[in-house]
């Protein structure tokens, strides 16, 4: 395995958790706190995946940057997938699945994110 992933979140342990698995597959993590500094990290470090919390600094945050990512034509096409506890967080009934105009990311995966499932989702949507 090879490929450099971004992960955006402002949770410390789950950067930690989720930066070790992936280390240990061979990825190269880099991490953001929130979805400016995301984007730039984007802009600069040219990941071949972005993993995005949805809420950091405001409870939309993480839909906000998938949209922003995929409206910049510099780096839109960067492959997305959310890690968020959104639904448990707010009581939502409903989850949330990509769609190209409202959340333009490749999958969408609940909090805690079991280890197995990320590594799949990562590696069919790692761009090369």
């Amino acid at each position: 395995m090879s490929g450099k992933i971004l992960i955006i979140d402002d949770d410390s342990d789950f950067k930690e958790a989720m930066s070790t698995l992936l280390e240990a597959k061979g990825y190269k993590v880099v991490t953001a706190e929130n979805g400016k500094e995301g984007i730039e990290k984007i802009k600069n470090e040219k990941p071949n995946l972005v993993m995005l919390d949805v809420m950091m600094t405001h409870k939309s945050e993480g839909f906000d940057v998938a949209r922003a990512v995929d409206s910049d034509p510099s780096i839109k096409g960067t492959p997305i997938i959310i890690t968020s506890g959104i639904r448990k967080e707010m009581n939502l009934s409903f989850g949330f699945e990509p769609d190209e105009t409202y959340l333009p990311v490749k999958a969408v995966l609940e909090k805690p994110v079991k280890p197995d499932a990320l590594l799949n989702e990562v590696k069919k949507h790692i761009r090369k």
